[in-house]
């Protein structure tokens, strides 16, 4: 099996990243500097059309999009246990997987680049507060689903076992403090990533990836 997974630092690429890392498999990461527009070449879009990361790239075929990649991942890697094996567990999980993916990353989407959005400067300035305050509620969601595993005794999110939910609960925290929520605004949520950035396999790609978990301390 020859994996090799095209990411960029920092992105929601992230996820995959530590997955692959986690299950010890030989994989290989390529970056993609979406600062330079590497994602828009003619050699990144043979690979992905939509210019998007991430991208893992099993035997030569690719496969695209978060949570396809997770549920792949999954099943290349079943003794992992990346998502649970009961079937509602499995479907709870998956659901707040989407949730993350869908609904609370397009909102800080519409913080970081609102250019995506609209190309009139005064509606570009109106989405930032606007969108900073709605992720700074899901946010508060997420940090609801870290007290209610404590609260259940499960280490983490979907369970007895890191998975998805828990690598993707820090890029969404990290992002957090990109768009000026403080640490402080969510101490669970703040001690559970804490907890995340601390797993070895965590620890490793935010090297490779040069991650500062709190992007709102000085370096």
């Amino acid at each position: 099996m020859s994996l090799k997974l095209f990411f960029a630092p920092g992105a929601c690429s992230f996820v995959p990243h530590v997955l692959l890392e986690m299950s010890g498999a030989e994989f290989e990461p390529s970056m993609v500097k979406l600062h330079k527009g590497e994602q828009n070449s003619d050699d990144y879009k043979a690979i992905n059309p939509r210019g998007q990361v991430p991208v893992l790239v099993n035997n030569g075929q690719p496969v695209t999009q978060i949570v396809a990649i997770v549920l792949h991942l999954d099943q290349l890697f079943p003794q992992m246990g990346f998502l649970p094996t009961e079937a509602l567990a499995r479907a709870q999980a998956i659901s707040t997987l989407a949730w993350m993916n869908n609904t609370v990353h397009p909102t800080f989407t519409h913080i970081f680049m609102p250019q995506k959005f609209s190309d009139q400067p005064e509606v570009q300035a109106a989405l930032k507060p606007y969108n900073t305050q709605l992720f700074r509620g899901m946010l508060g969601e997420l940090q609801g689903l870290v007290q209610a595993a404590a609260t259940q005794g499960r280490p983490w999110l979907s369970g007895e076992r890191f998975g998805p939910l828990d690598a993707y609960s820090l890029t969404l925290t990290r992002w957090g403090t990109i768009a000026g929520i403080t640490p402080e605004a969510h101490p669970d949520l703040w001690d559970f990533v804490q907890k995340v950035a601390a797993e070895p396999a965590v620890a490793r790609v935010m090297a490779r990836e040069r991650l500062q978990l709190n992007m709102g301390a000085p370096a």
